[in-house]
């Protein structure tokens, strides 16, 4: 019997033949990736490989409280005693999971470990990736290895290609509005369709599978993952593609042609997405928000710009922008993007989690109603648990702020905020 991606790769970092659904395997792990929050509770006392373990400082940076500055200053000691060479503090930051796609952490073929939710970003680089909890990553750490029970797969494929004013976001969005929660099961891309798609495009899509309760999601390593990944890469690599006959537990078509703009309604995603032409008119907000993992990059800050350029955030409204990572930020300020966006009224942080997990650089007050490219929209998750949070791609977001209300970008957007 064939394998799917994930299947394979399992299989691989068990050392076995075979691995179906169901089946408990033992895997050595590539890389795992610990956070400044990693060594809240304590410091191991060894670790299986310094050269197989990055850390990345991404949550609270800089540090807006003491206790925050007391883990960093637990962060850097474990670094310095375990002599741990891959190590991204303040100023060569960012979002682990940028960081992960920028540095070569993640590479095609490869076992990924994450101390963060959203690791199945790294899925649009042919790696299988999980964020695992702080005890299961200590394990790691100290042993090298977890375990994993396979699941089954449900296969995308994807045709067509992306209208200007629908990106990553919005094809997610579709796909928790039409299939809902795929909870127990792997999520593989395929189709002519996925090589119109960006590397940011399909690391979005990667990332937000978290919010559909993938466990693993993957993406084929075409030519596009292939450059980026040899450009990036520090060590030899060996991608894996889906065998002709692998089994899948279910298997969807979308056409990315016909896809429209969506937003996710406040408190979750699935089952609980629509087109922003659904909303209707007259959702006023209080905040926009452009960041995290799953939206701060490159192309989001840059049509975030193109669509800002000659326009004003609309009275009322306060709109952030996080790069999702310092070298993101300083693309950003020499293409232009950032004077623009300060010349419209938004504010321009530095890189960091900040806003989208509900820590600082833009929390929400009771009440107030948010439209953010971010991760997640449950209550409480960007401050008060009476504030409501929707959720849309950048573009969608950047329309928003200037209209003062939930909008489609379609309107704004012309093909030249778009690449």
């Amino acid at each position: 019997m064939g394998m799917t991606m994930a299947e394979k790769i399992l299989a691989r970092h068990a050392g076995v033949e075979q691995v179906g659904p169901g089946d408990l395997v033992v895997c050595e792990v590539d890389m795992a990736v610990q956070l400044d929050r990693s060594f809240a509770t304590f410091i191991p006392q060894r670790i299986h490989d310094a050269e197989k373990v990055a850390v990345v400082m991404d949550h609270t940076v800089p540090a807006p409280t003491v206790y925050d500055a007391e883990l960093h200053t637990r962060t850097r000691d474990f670094v310095k005693r375990f002599g741990v060479r891959r190590f991204f503090d303040i100023g060569n930051h960012g979002i682990c999971h940028q960081v992960i796609i920028e540095e070569g952490l993640a590479l095609p073929g490869e076992l990924l470990a994450c101390g963060d939710s959203h690791a199945s970003a790294s899925g649009a680089l042919n790696t299988a990736a999980r964020g695992l909890g702080s005890i299961e990553m200590i394990q790691i750490v100290c042993t090298g290895k977890t375990w994993f029970k396979s699941s089954p797969t449900i296969k995308f494929v994807l045709e067509g290609e992306l209208p200007a004013a629908v990106f990553g976001k919005d094809v997610l969005f579709h796909m928790a509005a039409t299939y809902g929660s795929v909870e127990g099961h792997n999520v593989e891309f395929a189709g002519p369709g996925v090589a119109s798609l960006n590397l940011d495009d399909r690391s979005t899509i990667a990332t937000m599978c978290t919010e559909i309760s993938a466990n693993f999601a993957t993406f084929p390593a075409d030519e596009l993952v292939l450059e980026h990944a040899t450009r990036v890469a520090d060590r030899p690599f060996t991608p894996v593609e889906s065998d002709a006959d692998a089994l899948y537990a279910d298997e969807h078509t979308i056409n990315l042609s016909e896809l429209e703009p969506y937003v996710a309604k406040p408190d979750y995603v699935p089952g609980n997405c629509v087109p922003v032409s659904e909303i209707g008119p007259g959702v006023a907000i209080d905040q926009a928000f452009i960041g995290s993992c799953a939206n701060g990059k490159l192309e989001d800050i840059r049509v975030a710009a193109a669509l800002l350029d000659g326009r004003h955030v609309a009275p009322g409204v306060r709109m952030i922008v996080t790069p999702a990572s310092q070298k993101v930020y300083l693309e950003a300020i020499r293409s232009g993007y950032v004077e623009t966006l300060t010349e419209a009224g938004a504010v321009v942080t530095f890189s960091t989690c900040g806003a989208c997990y509900g820590g600082h650089t833009g929390v929400l007050g009771p009440g107030e109603v948010c439209i953010t490219s971010s991760t997640r929209n449950f209550k409480g998750r960007m401050g008060s648990p009476d504030a409501a949070i929707y959720m849309g791609s950048s573009a969608t977001v950047a329309a928003s702020a200037v209209a003062g209300e939930i909008v489609d970008p379609s309107a704004l957007i012309g093909q030249g905020a778009k690449t």
